[in-house]
């Protein structure tokens, strides 16, 4: 993910918890803000240390940003999202991870809506 797509600053975070709308499923939560003056999405990323080690965690946003990479065509631009990883996530692969993260997603309704042609 580029650098411009992410979110590291402390105070960003706070504010998009702060005024941000949430939803969340078993595995994850994630907080959505709009960003008007942005032309793309920008993400940040969040696990906890209850999770595991530093290499649990770090595995866990790898195939989160990776996920995410794959999914970004879908995103709507212009919003601010953090995503919270919960403790089943550790027990996860790949496939799961994608699948859970894009049904949060469309939860909180911030997938755009695809037209299939026949």
């Amino acid at each position: 993910m580029k650098k411009e797509y992410r979110i590291k600053k402390n105070h960003e975070f706070s504010r998009i918890f702060e005024k941000g709308k949430s939803s969340a499923n078993r595995q994850f939560v994630i907080y959505v803000m709009d960003h008007k003056e942005a032309a793309h999405f920008r993400v940040g990323l969040t696990v906890s240390k209850k999770m595991g080690n530093a290499v649990t965690r770090n595995r866990i946003k790898r195939l989160l940003r990776e996920a995410l990479r794959e999914l970004e065509d879908q995103l709507m631009d212009g919003r601010d999202y953090i995503i919270i990883a919960r403790k089943p996530v550790v027990q996860m692969n790949y496939v799961d991870i994608k699948k859970s993260l894009k049904h949060v997603m469309n939860v909180a309704g911030v997938l755009k809506k695809h037209d299939v042609k026949k």
